[in-house]
């Protein structure tokens, strides 16, 4: 449900602005990706964060291919109909021409398509030639007929009409002459768009360009639109082609989501469409919202954001050089191609052995920490060498980085020493003499009902010069360690009572990934929203899982007072 605040931003700068549309068929086409499975309700989560975006067209799906389709049509009506229409924002049915040898009145997909009330259909028809015969087994001029019948069906009952003309550029090339007909009998018949398809997205952007000029200049009066798929990695370099030559609706997935290897990434599209082109797409302030659309329609689909994403990646605007870094402070655009904060991203430098003292810098004025002078910047800086050469990596262990650097900043209070840590693995077994074993080549000498036990045992130091011991077990080495940890420090430190990890990953380095590796674990951590990540590295997992354990905790420790409140001037923060 959008704020008031958001309502009144959307009607007053509407999609009727845009000299581009933007047709979005991430809820169709973007389903069909391997690993993608929408249900209703994420299908209405990603609506309204389309239409708080801005774009033009919503594809909603195929109301005659399922029932979930079906009942989306109707939810839009009962719960997105009120907040599309203050931004300009058309829901679309998705179909085909009628089937060979019937009427659009009498086609079950074209009455399933006027059934379900969308005020914007999106009608595919084949435009080469081959596929006409040979796939749907008709003539050609049946076909015609198909495509000019139906458009014409659903102008009469009043609806938008989009024409998506499947292959086209493939049939262009093939026959170019019957491919354009194909186009003219859905104009003929009152076509509000005809859309070209480069549906096996193996078109390079000079075919797109002069393809879409030829229809330009044979139907003048015709608004074009283009849907490239990504086969070749060109899916948006097509569709910007397209629109230099006359397109003016794009169609294409949130984050280039779709079958195959993926559909135009309307993320890309759009960025460059107003910030390269000059050519307005999305309502007037609506761009900085590009990036925050992009992580929230990955997080609802299930899937990771992709880290090096033109314009809403976290790596984006990312810095890992210490020469960029120190020119970038310097000379901001150095190595931005655009000011990051226009799409909603932001500028980051990375902190790695490949740094210099600037990436420090900047990390420290980030974590809100005092300026370090040459020579501690120097020491941290060949710490972190030092660190990862033995197998850390900091790049994306940021809250690891500003306990480096807090570490050595003047006055800084350790909130606690581990001076001694010791973990036993042992094994209960709760089967009685004379019980079954489990079958040979199963768990060859374990009993039924055996039980892994893990106890860990800190001793650590306070400020105060107090010291502390606890033993924890846990349901395996590292959570018994946190247990001990959390135990001993929590009543001195309460906010710990609400941190939790929310992700452990280890990675084995060198040795061909045998036990003899050196482990890296990186571990993140949750606490009211905030999320921090850390990392440590050495040939025990349970030291470099440790490591990373002290770090989290103590990030957490100086980022809250004994209140458990954030302390003033270090609010939760994401520090992955």
């Amino acid at each position: 449900m959008l704020l008031e605040d958001e309502r009144e931003g959307l009607a007053a700068a509407s999609v009727s602005t845009a000299a581009v549309q933007l047709y979005d068929t991430t809820l169709r086409d973007g389903a069909q990706m391997v690993g993608i499975s929408l249900s209703t309700e994420d299908k209405v989560l990603i609506s309204r964060r389309l239409i708080s975006l801005g774009v033009a067209y919503v594809e909603g799906g195929w109301p005659g291919s399922n029932a979930k389709d079906a009942t989306f049509f109707e939810r839009w009506d009962r719960e997105l109909a009120a907040e599309a229409a203050l931004v300009g924002t058309r829901l679309v049915a998705f179909g085909s021409t009628r089937r060979r040898g019937t009427t659009a009145a009498a086609d079950s997909g074209c009455q399933a398509l006027l059934a379900c009330g969308s005020p914007c259909v999106t009608l595919v028809a084949k435009a080469w030639d081959a596929q006409v015969e040979r796939v749907l087994g008709c003539s050609l001029d049946e076909n015609l007929a198909m495509i000019e019948e139906t458009v014409a069906f659903f102008k009469a009952h009043g609806r938008e009409v989009a024409l998506d003309a499947e292959h086209f550029f493939d049939g262009e090339r093939a026959n170019r002459e019957y491919a354009m007909a194909c186009l003219a009998a859905a104009f003929r018949a009152g076509a509000d768009c005809l859309v070209l398809c480069d549906t096996n997205g193996g078109s390079l952007p000079w075919d797109v360009e002069a393809a879409t000029a030829r229809v330009r200049d044979t139907l003048p009066l015709c608004r074009i639109g283009i849907h490239c798929h990504n086969d070749t990695g060109l899916a948006v370099a097509n569709s910007l082609a397209a629109v230099r030559s006359g397109a003016t609706v794009v169609q294409g997935c949130m984050n280039g989501y779709g079958e195959r290897t993926g559909n135009a990434d309307l993320v890309a599209v759009a960025g460059t469409l107003e910030l390269k082109m000059k050519l307005r797409c999305l309502p007037q302030g609506r761009l900085p919202r590009l990036t925050e659309t992009a992580h929230a329609v990955a997080s609802i689909c299930r899937q990771q954001p992709a880290v090096a994403q033109p314009y809403a990646g976290s790596a984006a605007f990312a810095h890992k050089g210490g020469l960029h870094v120190a020119a970038l402070e310097r000379m901001p655009e150095a190595y931005n191609h655009i000011q990051p904060e226009l799409v909603g991203n932001t500028l980051r430098s990375v902190v790695s052995e490949l740094s210099g003292r600037g990436n420090l810098r900047a990390a420290a004025a980030s974590a809100g920490l005092p300026p370090m002078d040459e020579a501690t910047s120097a020491a941290v800086l060949a710490q972190i060498k030092l660190l990862e050469r033995d197998g850390a990596s900091f790049e994306a262990a940021g809250a690891s980085v500003e306990m480096l650097i807090a570490r050595s900043s003047p006055g800084h209070m350790v909130p606690f020493h581990v001076r001694e840590f010791n973990v036993l693995c042992s094994n209960r077994s709760f089967a009685a003499a004379g019980d079954a074993v489990l079958p040979a080549g199963t768990a060859a000498g374990y009993r039924a009902g055996s039980q892994s036990v893990n106890t860990a045992i800190v001793k650590v130091e306070l400020p105060s010069g107090e010291t502390l011991m606890q033993a924890a077990e846990g349901n395996g080495p590292v959570n018994a360690l946190a247990m001990a940890l959390r135990s001993v420090l929590a009543p001195h430190y309460p906010a710990l009572n609400s941190v939790s990890l929310r992700d452990y990953h280890v990675d084995l380095l060198g040795m061909e990934g045998t036990s003899a590796a050196v482990t890296r674990v990186a571990i993140d951590f949750q606490r009211d929203g905030a999320t921090w990540r850390t990392v440590g590295a050495h040939s025990s997992i349970i030291e470099a899982s440790f490591r990373a354990l002290v770090d989290g905790l103590e990030w957490a420790i100086t980022h809250c007072d004994e209140e458990g409140c954030a302390l003033p001037g270090a609010a939760p923060r994401t520090q992955l």
